[in-house]
Order: C-alpha cells, then sequence, then structure tokens
C-alpha cells in the first residue's frame, strides 16, 4: 500500500457512495459501490483475500469516490460509472445471447419483421424466441395469414405478394385505419397465445390434403403446425396465469458468481441465460449491480414482474428497476427461483476446471511473463509486423492482447507511406512514430509491453523513436523465428539478451499465439493490397475504363482470374458498355 492510498483511506467517510480503483497509468480499472464507503474500501487493503482479488488490489495504485445520499443512487450510479469506463474487473454483460423478436412496426401502413433490437419506438414487440428458425416460420405463417405490407420502402406499384393475396397494396389503394387496427388485433392475440384455433384449422387443412394424397401440401401444414408448437407451445414449465416475468438464481464459489435468468413469456418458460463471471464484492450487491446492467440492454425488455431469491435485497431492486419484485416464499414462483439456482451451482461447479486452465493460458501467463522481463505485469501487450515483397505494398500491423487475450477491436493497419524499397527497420520507425504519437495526442492506453516480431534491428529502430523522439519508456522485446519459421526464442534488454522462457510453458505459448497473430493480420492485409493493385494496374491504359468502372468490375468479379475467364455478356451485365468491354477482353488476352 503506497502513501497516497493510505492517507486517502484515513479521510474516508462513513456514507453511501461509488469508489473507483485506478492502476498505475490513472485508468480505472474496477467500480463498485458501498452503504458505508470507509468499511467497504479499507477491507481492500486489510485481511486475507483469494488470488483473483489480490490480483487486482496489486494494480491498485490510487483511487477516488463519489458520495450518495442513498443506498439506490450509489448502485444507479455504479452502473451508470460501469457503463462511461469499461474497467476490466467489472462484469459487463457482452458476451451474453440475443434471441429474436416478432415485432409489429408502428406506422400508418404497419409490417410484421423479426428483430434482435428493442427500441423505444412504439412498436409492439412479442418474445424473446428462443428458437431462431421456427420464430422466422411463425412470421412466414402470419405474413400468409395477414396481409400487411412487406416491403421497407414504399414502391410505386403492386409486387408479388398482392398477387399471392398476402399484400393489400396501400402503395395503391387507400387502405383504412381501422383495416389496419384489426388486422394488428388478431396478429397480437396469436402471439399473446390465441394461436390455438389458428393450429386447429391448420390441422384440419392437412388432415384434408392428406386425403386428397396431397403429400406436399400435407408436410408444409405440417410443418407450420410444428413451427407453432416450437415458438409457442412446447415448454418445460407452464403457468396458468399467462404472465410475463424473469426469474432470477444465484450461486457464489471460490471468488465466482453465476447468474442464471428463465425466461417465462405468456406464462411459458422459454429459454435462459447464463452468465459466469468472477466476484470482488459482496454476493447481494454484485448481484444487484448485474441485475441493473441486464435491463439496461436494450435486447432486455422488463417483463410485467421479476422474482429473486431471498437472500437479495428486494425493496432495492424494485426501486432500481421501476417493476414488481417478488421473492416468492412458497408455491409454484418459489420452486422456479430455487431451480434457477440450482440451475447456477451446477453451471459453476462444471464451469471451474475450464476456467482455470483459461486462467493458466492467459491471465497466469501474463504475470510469469513479466516476472522473467522483471517487469510489472505486461497486462496490455501490443505486437507489430511488417510485410512486402521486394517493397511492394509495404505494410505493418499491431494486434494487442488484454490478459493474454486478443483485444480485436483495436488491432490496427498501416500503409507504409515514408520508406521506399523494402526496408524493415525505416517501416518500423515509421510505424512507432505514428502509433504512439497519435496514442499521446488522444490519451490512448500505453502498452505495459511492445513486442516486435523481428531482430535486434527492428527492436532498435522502435526503442531509438520511442525513447529519444517521443521520450517514452515501454518495455520493448523481440520475437526471432527458427529456420521452420516457428517461435524460438525472445529477446530483451537493453543491451539485448535471450530470455530463458521453458518450451512447454505457457508464457512461452502466449508469446507464440501473438507472434502468430500478428504475422496472420499483417500476411491478410498485405494480399488484400496486393490483390487489389495487381487489378487495378491490369485495368490502367485501357479506354472506357476509369476509377468508378475498375470499383465496379472489383465488385462484380472480385479477381482478375475471373475476368479472364468471364465472356462478353458478362461484362454487359456488370454494366460495362458493349464496345468497351470487347476492347477490355483484347487487353486482358494480350
Amino acid at each position: 500500500m503506497n502513501e497516497t492510498i493510505r492517507n486517502k483511506l484515513a479521510l474516508l467517510p462513513a456514507q453511501p457512495g461509488c469508489y473507483l480503483m485506478k492502476d498505475r497509468q490513472g485508468t480505472i480499472i474496477y467500480v463498485g459501490k458501498a452503504k458505508i464507503l470507509k468499511n467497504r474500501v479499507r477491507s481492500y487493503f486489510s485481511g486475507s483475500h483469494d488470488a483473483k482479488t489480490q490480483r487486482l488490489v496489486s494494480e491498485i495504485e490510487d483511487f477516488e469516490y463519489i458520495v450518495t445520499s442513498s443506498n439506490i443512487e450509489a448502485l444507479i450510479l455504479e452502473i451508470n460509472l460501469i457503463k462511461k469506463h469499461d474497467p476490466k474487473y467489472n462484469i459487463m454483460l457482452k458476451d451474453d445471447k440475443t434471441y429474436p423478436y416478432i415485432k409489429l412496426t408502428h406506422e400508418r401502413h404497419p409490417r410484421l419483421i423479426t428483430t434482435r433490437k428493442v427500441k423505444k419506438d412504439k412498436g409492439k414487440y412479442f418474445g424473446p424466441y428462443p428458437n431462431v428458425q421456427a420464430a422466422n416460420e411463425t412470421k412466414k405463417l402470419l405474413d400468409r395469414l395477414y396481409p400487411l405490407r412487406k416491403c421497407t420502402n414504399m414502391p410505386d406499384r403492386v409486387c408479388l405478394y398482392y398477387h399471392l393475396g398476402q399484400c393489400l397494396a396501400p402503395c395503391v389503394n387507400e387502405v383504412k385505419e381501422e383495416t389496419y387496427k384489426e388486422i394488428t388485433d388478431q396478429i397480437t392475440r396469436f402471439l399473446n397465445g390465441g394461436y390455438t384455433e389458428i393450429k386447429k384449422e391448420l390441422e384440419e387443412k392437412m388432415h384434408e390434403a392428406a386425403e386428397k394424397l396431397e403429400f406436399e401440401r400435407a408436410k408444409e401444414y405440417r410443418d407450420q403446425i410444428a413451427n407453432i408448437e416450437m415458438t409457442m407451445e412446447k415448454q418445460k414449465i407452464t403457468m396458468t396465469d399467462f404472465t410475463d416475468r424473469d426469474i432470477f438464481g444465484y450461486a457464489v464459489d471460490k471468488g465466482w458468481m453465476c447468474v442464471q435468468v428463465f425466461f417465462m413469456r405468456q406464462g411459458k418458460l422459454i429459454e435462459r441465460d447464463v452468465s459466469l463471471f468472477p466476484s470482488y464484492d459482496e454476493p447481494e450487491e454484485e448481484f444487484l449491480s448485474y441485475l441493473g446492467q441486464f435491463y439496461a440492454k436494450p435486447e432486455h425488455i422488463k417483463p410485467k414482474e421479476v422474482l429473486i431469491t431471498e437472500k437479495a435485497d428486494r425493496e432495492l431492486a424494485e426501486q432500481l428497476l421501476e417493476i414488481k419484485v417478488l421473492q416468492p416464499k412458497k408455491g409454484q414462483k418459489r420452486e422456479l427461483v430455487l431451480m434457477a439456482e440450482k440451475n447456477a451451482k451446477i453451471a459453476l461447479k462444471e464451469k471451474f476446471a475450464l476456467i482455470e486452465r483459461d486462467e493458466e493460458r492467459t491471465i497466469k501467463a501474463v504475470e510469469n511473463l513479466g516476472e522473467k522481463l522483471g517487469i510489472y505485469t505486461p497486462h496490455r501487450i501490443e505486437a507489430f509486423d511488417n510485410s512486402n515483397i521486394q517493397g511492394t505494398n509495404p505494410v505493418s500491423a499491431m494486434v494487442v492482447f488484454v490478459d493474454g487475450k486478443p483485444a480485436k477491436k483495436e488491432y490496427r493497419k498501416y500503409k507504409i507511406k515514408t520508406v521506399e524499397g523494402p526496408d524493415d527497420y525505416e517501416s518500423m520507425r515509421e510505424v512507432i512514430r505514428r502509433r504512439y504519437i497519435r496514442a499521446l495526442r488522444e490519451n490512448l492506453p500505453l502498452p505495459d509491453l511492445i513486442i516486435i516480431d523481428g531482430g535486434k534491428g527492428q527492436i532498435d529502430a522502435a526503442r531509438d523513436v520511442l525513447e529519444n523522439e517521443l521520450g517514452l519508456e515501454i518495455p520493448i522485446g523481440g520475437l526471432a523465428k527458427d529456420e521452420k519459421h516457428n517461435t524460438s526464442q525472445l529477446l530483451f534488454g537493453n543491451p539485448l539478451e535471450v530470455v530463458p522462457l521453458g518450451r512447454n510453458s505457457q508464457e512461452f505459448y502466449l508469446l507464440q499465439r501473438i507472434q502468430d497473430e500478428v504475422h496472420r493480420f499483417a500476411i491478410t492485409f498485405h494480399r488484400e493490397l496486393r490483390g487489389k493493385s495487381a487489378f487495378q494496374s491490369a485495368l490502367d491504359d485501357i479506354p472506357g475504363i476509369g476509377p468508378k468502372r475498375k470499383k465496379q468490375l472489383l465488385r462484380h468479379f472480385g479477381s482478375l482470374k475471373k475476368m479472364k475467364q468471364a465472356k462478353l455478356e458478362e461484362f454487359v451485365e456488370a454494366g460495362i458498355p458493349r464496345p468497351v468491354s470487347e476492347t477490355l477482353i483484347k487487353k486482358l488476352q494480350e
């Protein structure tokens, strides 16, 4: 514990609020809330913790706090701060599944569509539906039964759907609002449980078609019935009140939390959502934070009621969600909560082996690498590689690994602008300069370690730019390859030395993954550019082929090889005039 933290701990108030933990670069790495700030924040720096919490505490170099007037204010503020700062140690619900909804649009001429995004646009949403195919097939059935418009943009003439009797053709006909209201009411009734009548009608039609030996038609009806059942009926648990509700249960073990959510729609249990994440706070507080984030996502529509375990604070949850929250003590609702908790315990137990293995490959490998290099744990690693063929289309690429895992959204591609010919050293200088000038200018996070896919020359070039031009002291290492083009050794230090890493160690495998990934990313980018430039150069100096038509041909054919194999009519179909196409074919044959 440093002096800054020690002094701040003495000044903490005994009031509710939020605290923000920061690392040595001032980046917020964890946001939490507390009923009494003084007690909660001090607990991090006293007593014993599990390895996961110790890892968090070891990174804390400073903290700040915000006092609130109540616990509910602290909870809402915590959710907003997590959303704003995206701290790496907080749960962020990024990987949860989204299911499709069937939507009646709120338009003068409404449409029926399937969507995974829920918006506040006055449309009616039904779902979510766990079986995507069945939801789409049910939507097709409704399209055949109810003639709403199908087109996104209104055409100026009737389409095929009108002739099939599946559209009222509002593009040319005046359709009264009463007519739409009647249709949308019927669709709403169908999706809210009144589908049994339609199912009976389909069953009758299926039997009639079978008696007439129209087996293809009978099969079509059978499939429609099956899709209705998959979407609307085949559920394990039902309740007779037809109420939409979500049931939450959670379990905690070894510093990890699992939350299971059961979705019940029209009284039927249709699907569940499973979230598994490390827990650094009190379980009850962590669960409330999860609950707030869960419904902050637009695809999670709040139901009429939520069922939660007795361990959580019901009043706080109800204030947070602004809907009815129950903690059932008996009956079927109580059984549902217990079932969610039981499944959470089972999922937690089954996942521990996988979690431990993943940690061994990622965060522990990163920690071991830091120890071997004698530097702070390199939570953020940025790796660079150059690619060119005899100096043509020179490019470079950067990949980012955070806690041993690729952060693909932060990958970057670079076209070399200032270097002529195959000069790896100057290419590396340019890319390092461009990357970190921008990082300083835009206050982007700096890496804890830079990895260069190359030897001493590239490393020295990168270090010279960082230290002498930009005044940055970031550890730099280089990865050398053997004669089989496999990762062989890590060069590090000043002067450079080979760092002894066990060939079977997780830190060596991590470096191998980083080198393979940055090489793959650079090569892929180089091939894209090389393919485009070869395509463009072959079309140069052909009368009638300018930049616009080059792009047109590239989109249509995709490669020069396919163009050479194409016939005259294919060029005409691509939008190239016949005389120009004839000249183009002659040039390509030459």
